[in-house]
């Protein structure tokens, strides 16, 4: 009987990525074993390789959104409806585990996603606790971790081809409460803004203008469902100029920060219309402070600034659903650029920094 498994490793901050053996556990009661078929090489693993996050417990395993089968499980294991977990099924689940539902964050604040207790699969978890990151042939899937079995008819590669980004995008669209007709800019069109514009779209917007770079993607954001483009090469002030003209001068209602660069955000409160809002979604790690004029571009605007941290189990859900009701309109499985296995992890983590992909998935099983 087979005792360990490969996985990619991430020994420490800008280490090189390691292919090593990890001990398979024993499962307990509520448990499951998965065969890992994709899992996404995500921003956040760029960060986490420079060590822009704090707490995280190298050596990890990286990848937090994955797709796999369960080929073992202590059972019964249940579904939100009820439903049993079968060996064979193929399954998603929210990355995010020990949630304590007992906290001020959990039952007072209602942001489960800002509990201290909250664990992520490939960022809080070290390899020394198991294979409990997706760049691992085997993913084990502690009791209470929240599955989510794909339902018939939605290929694996079209659900991780949205992944994290569609995931977070579902929380950023959540929101900024868009409502029908409105116009909206999205910053930034990596995985996070393309599911974005794709998810404003499909909320009724009307006016959808994507905003970034390189130039391929912004095109690829018109498949998404923009109505316009506007690349990084383009002046802001220009920017700014060519969407006021889009609106009649006003600005757009909804800005949706999703590039990740500080400089983002104060180029989102110029490009909004007076009392409109603004997301920002793509801060996610400290790259440090950014200048912004508070009476020009916030009060005298009359603006209402949102800040979105996470994904719940809700949003997870919702972007199993989505891709499986519009995943043949929405070209979601495109957006993966390459696919990589174990041995060449390292190699899609670098090409995700570089912006030489749009999505890389590290396949673990061949």
């Amino acid at each position: 009987m087979t005792t360990s498994c490969r996985a990619a490793v991430m020994a420490a901050p800008r280490e090189p990525i390691q292919l090593l053996e990890v001990p398979l556990p024993t499962l307990e009661p509520g448990a499951a074993l998965l065969e890992t078929l994709f899992s996404e090489v995500c921003g956040t693993d760029v960060h986490l390789h420079h060590g822009r996050l704090a707490g995280v417990p190298y050596p990890l395993i990286p990848g937090h959104v994955s797709v796999g089968r369960i080929i073992d499980m202590h059972g019964p294991i249940r579904d939100v409806a009820g439903e049993e977990f079968r060996l064979g099924d193929v399954v998603t689940f929210l990355d995010v585990h020990e949630t304590c539902n007992a906290c001020y964050q959990c039952l007072v604040a209602k942001q489960t996603t800002r509990c201290p207790h909250r664990k992520v699969y490939g960022i809080s978890y070290s390899a020394t606790d198991g294979p409990l990151g997706g760049w691992c042939e085997r993913l084990w899937m502690k009791p209470g971790v929240k599955m989510i079995r794909l339902p018939e008819g939605l290929a694996p590669e079209t659900f991780i081809g949205g992944g994290c980004g569609l995931t977070t995008a579902v929380h950023a669209v959540e929101r900024a409460e868009i409502e029908l007709g409105q116009s909206v800019a999205v910053l930034g069109v990596g995985p996070v803004g393309q599911s974005c514009v794709a998810l404003a779209a499909l909320s009724g917007a009307g006016e959808i203008i994507a905003i970034g770079g390189p130039a391929d993607r912004v095109a690829f954001a018109g498949r998404m469902g923009a109505t316009q483009g506007l690349d990084l090469t383009i002046p802001h002030g220009e920017r700014v100029a060519a969407v006021k003209a889009a609106t009649g001068g006003h600005g757009v209602d909804v800005v949706i920060e999703a590039a990740g660069q500080p400089e983002a955000v104060p180029q989102a409160l110029d490009l909004v219309r007076d009392g409109g809002r603004v997301v920002v979604v793509g801060q996610y790690s400290d790259l440090g402070p950014i200048s912004i004029h508070p009476h020009r571009q916030i009060n005298r605007k009359h603006l209402e600034i949102r800040g979105c941290w996470g994904s719940d189990y809700s949003h997870f859900h919702r972007a199993v659903a989505l891709a499986a009701r519009f995943g043949d309109r929405i070209p979601w499985r495109e957006l993966v650029s390459a696919r990589y296995d174990l041995s060449r992890a390292g190699q899609a983590l670098a090409d995700v920094e570089a912006q030489r992909v749009l999505k890389a998935l590290i396949t673990p099983v061949s």
